[in-house]
């Protein structure tokens, strides 16, 4: 009976032994992919001067730290050949420009020269409808018991419009993006509305309204949908190669990740009453 108890001691412990081994696992490597974050975005009641562009790379799965792009040449022109030239602030990969000059319907190409490839990239400048006013509803959600929060706009109706949407909650550090078309409200009164079940009165809300190109509004409807509604950005942490409209014109196929986009934005802030 003494060796039977021995040995069913010596066989528990060899099994808890070896569930303390380490196991490593080899994750394929690809190489890094340029990132750039190129949103232009001008706010209602601003001169939309200042403008800022970010450069950084893709890195491993469990580097916290994210590469970014210095020593970049990084310009915009319009469609009067003007150059609004975009520069580093002391090697963060952010660029910043100071006289951009907004026009809605111009277009405009964005240059980024680094590591001697090209990258461009062209669009339009699209314009926002104003939000008209802001509702609160405490007997909003499924369960009829949840705060909505609703930010109306009257859509123009002598032209196609597409928008993004962003709220940010101040109980949240991830914001939601959402991207709509007007095919089947256009010329009328729409809203976007809030999607946290857990506000309460005190929290505070930022919703930004974007006037989008249709090419990104199908482009952030992918990356939505791949993502997830809460991101923290649309490109903070990309979960899969999404290829938006920006191209290496020196290596076509090594294509980077971003977008270069330019909107007419509207914002308000709300506090839940």
């Amino acid at each position: 009976m003494k060796k039977a108890t021995l040995l069913i001691v010596f066989f528990i412990s060899l099994f808890f032994t070896s569930c303390e081994e380490v196991v490593d696992v080899d994750l394929d490597t690809a190489p890094p992919k340029l990132v750039i974050e190129a949103a232009i975005n001008w706010r209602k009641g601003t001169n939309g001067a200042q403008q800022s562009i970010k450069l950084t790379t893709t890195t491993g799965y469990f580097e916290n730290k994210i590469p970014v792009v210095s020593g970049a040449v990084v310009f915009i022109r319009n469609s009067q050949n003007e150059q609004f030239n975009f520069t580093e602030v002391s090697k963060t990969g952010r660029y910043v420009c100071n006289n951009f000059k907004p026009v809605i319907n111009a277009l405009y190409t964005l240059t980024v020269v680094t590591n001697g490839l090209t990258y461009t990239a062209s669009e339009t400048m699209k314009s926002v409808a104003p939000i008209s006013r802001i509702e609160q509803n405490n007997e909003g959600g499924f369960t009829g018991k949840d705060i909505e929060v609703k930010a109306f706009y009257n859509d123009p109706g002598n032209e196609d419009n597409f928008y993004l949407f962003k709220y940010t909650y101040s109980s949240k550090v991830t914001s939601t993006f959402y991207a709509t078309e007007d095919k089947f409200y256009q010329g009328n009164e729409i809203y976007s509305s809030s999607d946290d079940e857990d506000l309460k009165a005190g929290d505070q809300i930022e919703i930004i309204h974007y006037g989008i190109s249709e090419q990104y509004y199908n482009y952030m409807n992918i990356l939505v949908s791949i993502a997830g509604n809460n991101v923290g950005g649309p490109f903070q942490s990309p979960p899969a190669t999404v290829k938006g409209n920006i191209i290496n014109s020196t290596d076509k196929a090594n294509y980077p990740l971003g977008y270069f986009s330019l909107s007419e934005t509207d914002v308000r802030k709300y506090i839940i009453e």
